[in-house]
C-alpha cells in the first residue's frame, strides 16, 4: 500500500498535508500529498510500497493536530455502476494480499456540505456491504474492537477509497467526529468545544478520577459561561473570570464565584484549582505563554485552552507556538503530555491540553 487517507476540516487541507509530510518526513516514509482545496481530505502519496502500512502503525495518531482520521488506502475504485457497488469492492480486495481481517466497518465520507447527501447512502449501504465482506472473510463474523476497522471512503457518488486503520491508533469516532448534542441549558455553543476536547483526551476510564465532582476549576474568559457550565455539569466549583456577564443560571447554582477581572492578571487566592480552561480571543502565543505560567506556577494540574489562528501562515504558528510552550515547561523541569488538536467544533482555532505529570507545589 502506497496511499494514506486523512480527514480534516473542509478549509484546513493545506495545514493537514504540511503536517502529514513534515511527520512522515521524521518517519523516513518519503512522498507527497495530494491536496484538492475544500475537500475535507488529503491524500499521501508514499514513494515505497508498504509505506502507507508503516505510517499507520508509527505515526502517533494523537500527535496529529488537524487530521481526524487516518487509514492505509488499499484501493481507489472509481465509476461504481448503481446497480451493483459491492461487487467492484470485493473484487478489488481480494487482490489486497496485505489488507487485514477487520473487526469493524465505516462507511464514511468526507465532512463537507457537499458529502452530506452521501452520508443518507452510506447508512444503507453499510449493512449489505458488511454482510458481504464477512461472507468473503475480509470481516470477522462479529464486531471486535481489538481489530483493525475497515473504512470504505467515498468522495462522490461511485468513488471510494477503501482501506484500514489500526484500533489503537486511530480516531474512535464515526468520520473522526464525536457526535454531541447541545445542551438546552448551555449558555453558549461554545460548550461543545470544551465537551469534545474531554472526549478527545481524556480516556472515558479516567473520567470519574480526573474530572471529579468537588474540584475546583478556572475559566479565563469566561462570559457568558459556555466553558464554565460543562465544569458546572460536572458539579465542579469555578473561578469564571471575565469583565462580561455570565449567565444567571450558572450563578444560581452555587458553583460559580464570577471574578470581573483580566484573565491575564487573575491568580487564585487558593491553589488548590486541578482544571484550567481558556478560550480567550488573544493572540495565540500569549495565550500559550499564560497556561505555561500556571503549570509551572503549579496553580492547575491540567489545562485545555484554544489558541486562535491566523490568516495565513496557520500551521506554523500553531507549531511555533507549541513548541515554545514545550520548551518552556522543560526549561522549568516540569514533566508534562501535550496534546493538540483541531476539534471538529474549533474553527479558525485549535484545542490543546496539558497535563503536569510533576509535583509541583504552589508559589
Amino acid at each position: 500500500m502506497k496511499q494514506l487517507m486523512l480527514y480534516c476540516r473542509s478549509g484546513f487541507e493545506k495545514e493537514c498535508a504540511g503536517e502529514i509530510q513534515d511527520r512522515a518526513t521524521q518517519l523516513e516514509v518519503f512522498g507527497f500529498p495530494r491536496v484538492k482545496k475544500n475537500s475535507g481530505y488529503v491524500l499521501f502519496e508514499c514513494y515505497q510500497e508498504g509505506d502507507a502500512q508503516k505510517l499507520v502503525k508509527e505515526l502517533d495518531f494523537k500527535s496529529l493536530i488537524f487530521a481526524r482520521q487516518i487509514f492505509a488506502v488499499a484501493a481507489e475504485i472509481q465509476e461504481l455502476p448503481r446497480e451493483d457497488r459491492i461487487s467492484p469492492i470485493l473484487h478489488d480486495l481480494s487482490f489486497v494480499e496485505s489488507m487485514p481481517r477487520c473487526g469493524d466497518i465505516r462507511i464514511e465520507t468526507p465532512d463537507t456540505n457537499e458529502a452530506k447527501e452521501l452520508l443518507k447512502f452510506c447508512r444503507k449501504f453499510t449493512v449489505p456491504m458488511r454482510q458481504a465482506l464477512r461472507g468473503k472473510g475480509i470481516l470477522f463474523p462479529k464486531d471486535s474492537p481489538k481489530k483493525p476497522v475497515l473504512h470504505i471512503c467515498f468522495v462522490e457518488p461511485g468513488h471510494c477509497f477503501v482501506g484500514y486503520s489500526l484500533p489503537n491508533n486511530n480516531s474512535q469516532f464515526f468520520m473522526g467526529i464525536p457526535r454531541l448534542k447541545f445542551p438546552a441549558d448551555a449558555p453558549s455553543r461554545s460548550t461543545l468545544k470544551l465537551e469534545e476536547a474531554f472526549h478527545v483526551f481524556i480516556p472515558r476510564e479516567e473520567w470519574d478520577e480526573r474530572l471529579a465532582a468537588g474540584m475546583w476549576g478556572v475559566d479565563l474568559g469566561a462570559c457568558p459561561g459556555g466553558w464554565t457550565y460543562q465544569l458546572v455539569k460536572r458539579s465542579m466549583f469555578v473561578h469564571s473570570v471575565d469583565n462580561g456577564m455570565m449567565a444567571d443560571s450558572l450563578m444560581d447554582t452555587g458553583q460559580v464565584k464570577h471574578h470581573q477581572e483580566d484573565g491575564f492578571k487573575f491568580e487564585p487566592a487558593r491553589k488548590n484549582v486541578t482544571w484550567l480552561v481558556c478560550d480567550m480571543i488573544e493572540k495565540p502565543s500569549r495565550v500559550a505563554q499564560l497556561m505555561g505560567e500556571w503549570i509551572i506556577s503549579g496553580w492547575a494540574k491540567e489545562a485545555i485552552f484554544n489558541l486562535k489562528l491566523p490568516m495565513k501562515g496557520r500551521y506554523d504558528e500553531v507549531l511555533q507556538d507549541i513548541e515554545n510552550l514545550k520548551v518552556f515547561l522543560k526549561d522549568n523541569d516540569v514533566k508534562f503530555k501535550l496534546q493538540a488538536k483541531h476539534l471538529y467544533h474549533d474553527r479558525e482555532e485549535i484545542t490543546v491540553h496539558v497535563q503536569c505529570l510533576s509535583n509541583i507545589s504552589p508559589h
